[in-house]
């Protein structure tokens, strides 16, 4: 008699009537929003503070530059010596003091710029100044050119962007390969963070029945394969509400603190504002907004969505049947750790060949082989589908992963059957591999 949808119904109403798992998943995306919320006001608190930057320009050549903004005020000093100049900058409690050595020289005058303050300066602060006084001394310096004016200075500046376009006549860009990219990094977090989670919760339950001994009564009349199979799935399912549970009452909660506190989240993203507004006045700004839209539409939506929960539950469900093989092997979680290492290997590997290999040649022989590697391609091949895939490679790497987890469940089961009844000994891989030949 299969008894397996009766375990996937014990397992999963025993993980969300536990009073431990209800209490997380309400408070879990509580403490999450009031962080968020936390971190959002106090970077709004911090870029509501106006600093005062003292000038002291000996040199007169850079003193015109400086205009007050919304958060820096500049206070331009004059007729005075520089160490009465650090007595007034202490006494009136401001930001700091930038001064220019009396000097004729362009090049002098780069050299001899110092900033100074009572603590260390925010590095947004002077890459601010650096900007704006390298820009001047740089027209400057041109100026020295006989027959050269500003106007024939801008008008020589030539901004270089090269338009990517395929032989098919479709247009790419650097944005799109960073969009593709993100799409795949979140895939393979998302992931690993719910294997980590939920692979450990399978692990745990196995170790909790194995050791008070409910489990010697379970096995009498249901089959191991169906048992771990069971506890996988209906923890598995537990997993996926708990998650919903979690982005409905966090995103209600996110809603209700920013209205009711009127926190702007937008300032967690921009505590680099002063730059950010020198970028923002760039004359293509729109068309990088347009072309970003562009790309984002380009994007094969569905594609990457069937893909990803093909590879998600494909990819979970291989490493949780080898968690759950870990968890009948041993007695206690501390036991466990020789144990993890070579499961999770694989996986923090898959990340790393995503990030440092696709992006940069998304159909090279490296990104390709671990695309097909089913300990890895739930990240890999996720990450090179934005790029474009033939189907045929995504079909083929989803069959070489289910075909795998088939065979570590198999694998995982002649070692959970066997485990779940050895007590009082800490098994070793040689131990592993004699149970597999029972």
């Amino acid at each position: 008699m299969n008894h397996l949808p009766l375990v996937i119904k014990r397992e999963y109403l025993t993980k969300v009537k536990n009073k431990s798992f209800i209490i997380m998943t309400i408070l879990s995306p509580i403490i999450m929003i009031a962080l968020i919320a936390l971190v959002a006001y106090l970077s709004q608190l911090n870029n509501d503070k106006v600093r005062t930057i003292a000038i002291l320009d000996e040199s007169g050549l850079v003193e015109t530059l400086f205009e007050d903004t919304e958060n820096t005020k500049y206070h331009k000093l004059e007729n005075v010596t520089l160490e009465a100049a650090k007595e007034i900058v202490k006494a009136s409690e401001e930001y700091g003091l930038l001064h220019v050595s009396k000097t004729n020289n362009i090049e002098e005058v780069s050299k001899s710029i110092k900033f100074y303050s009572e603590d260390s300066p925010s590095l947004t602060v002077i890459s601010g100044l650096e900007s704006k006084i390298e820009k001047n001394l740089s027209e400057l310096k041109l100026l020295e050119v006989e027959g050269i004016s500003l106007e024939q200075i801008e008008a020589a500046k030539i901004h270089v962007n090269i338009n990517q376009e395929n032989f098919s006549g479709e247009q790419t860009s650097k944005v799109g390969n960073i969009m593709k990219l993100a799409f795949g990094g979140a895939a393979g977090y998302l992931l690993f963070m719910f294997i980590i989670i939920y692979g450990n919760m399978i692990m745990r339950s196995v170790i909790e029945e194995k050791t008070s001994r409910i489990i010697e009564v379970i096995i009498s009349s249901v089959k191991p394969v169906q048992l771990m199979l069971g506890k996988i799935i209906g923890t598995s399912l537990a997993g996926i509400t708990q998650f919903l549970i979690w982005m409905i009452l966090g995103g209600v909660l996110l809603t209700v603190v920013t209205t009711i506190f009127n926190i702007d989240l937008s300032q967690m993203q921009t505590p680099q504002q002063e730059l950010m507004q020198q970028a923002m006045e760039n004359p293509d700004i729109n068309d990088q907004a347009q072309l970003i839209f562009n790309e984002f539409r380009s994007l094969p939506i569905l594609n990457l969505i069937i893909a990803f929960i093909f590879f998600f539950i494909g990819g979970y469900l291989l490493y949780s049947s080898l968690y759950a093989a870990v968890g009948a092997a041993v007695d206690n979680e501390t036991d466990t750790q020789q144990f993890m290492m070579p499961i999770l290997m694989p996986l923090i590997l898959a990340v790393y060949v995503g990030i440092f290999t696709v992006i940069e040649d998304p159909h090279g022989t490296v990104s390709t082989v671990f695309s097909f590697i089913p300990f890895t391609s739930p990240v890999v091949m996720l990450m090179r589908i934005p790029f474009g895939v033939p189907l045929w490679q995504q079909v083929l790497s989803v069959l070489i992963l289910i075909g795998t987890f088939m065979f570590t469940v198999w694998f995982a089961a002649k070692i959970y059957r066997v485990g779940i009844l050895m007590y009082g000994k800490k098994p070793t891989y040689k131990e592993l591999f004699k149970w597999l030949k029972y």
